[in-house]
């Protein structure tokens, strides 16, 4: 299976030169330390910049540096600082190319909840309506079932929806899937997990790609 910043790296294959990309909280925040070589993107955090960078080593942290997930980061030379309006406003006109965002569940429609669990604490919407609304392409980092061992990746979400019919692409630790035709098409599959399996912890309608392989590191 792979590790959380395996995720991310294989979510960083799908950079483009010249792309704005806004990274979510948990593993998509890890994507910025896997960014291709020749590859140069903006990185855009909705609480206000543009030009974010790795995440700083202990000799270089910056407690007033912080992503929207309250993370500790870097900037880049040329980097940009503004208020919350105009970073909402740079996604609301669709300014952003690419989001990478977590989610509790999808569904295989392209469906996603990641903000709710009813009776549960949450902090409030944060950017992800917005972001699901307005974002030119958005891809998926999570995990595939939950700690019951119960798939994420389902007919129909249960939990309170963030957007409808928006997700094209999934990453998790068992694969790579594109989301079409109300289903999850397998195109990649992660070391040392069978078809079998992933189809077992697919819930929601699953086909296999005719050119599906192994991924690779």
């Amino acid at each position: 299976m792979l590790t959380k910043e395996q995720i991310a790296q294989r979510i960083a294959r799908e950079l483009q030169d010249g792309f704005y990309v806004n990274l979510g909280i948990g593993i998509p925040t890890l994507v910025a330390n896997y960014i291709p070589d020749g590859v140069n993107v903006v990185l855009q955090s909705e609480n206000g910049l543009l030009g974010m960078g790795t995440f700083p080593t202990e000799d270089k942290i910056d407690a007033d540096l912080i992503n929207a997930g309250k993370q500790t980061i870097t900037t880049l030379p040329g980097s940009a600082f503004f208020d919350s309006a105009m970073s909402f406003g740079m996604i609301r006109s669709q300014r952003v190319d690419l989001t990478v965002l977590g989610a509790m569940e999808v569904s295989e429609n392209g469906d996603i909840a990641n903000w709710k669990i009813p009776g549960k604490m949450v902090k409030g919407m944060g950017g992800a309506m917005d972001l699901v609304a307005s974002a030119k392409n958005i891809i998926v980092a999570m995990m595939q079932t939950n700690p019951k061992g119960e798939s994420k990746l389902l007919k129909a979400c249960t939990l309170p929806l963030t957007g409808k019919g928006c997700i094209q692409k999934v990453v998790t630790e068992l694969g790579y899937y594109e989301i079409y035709d109300g289903a999850f098409h397998l195109k990649e599959f992660a070391p040392g997990v069978s078809i079998d399996e992933i189809k077992n912890k697919t819930a929601g309608k699953i086909e296999i790609a005719d050119d599906v392989k192994e991924m690779t590191f």
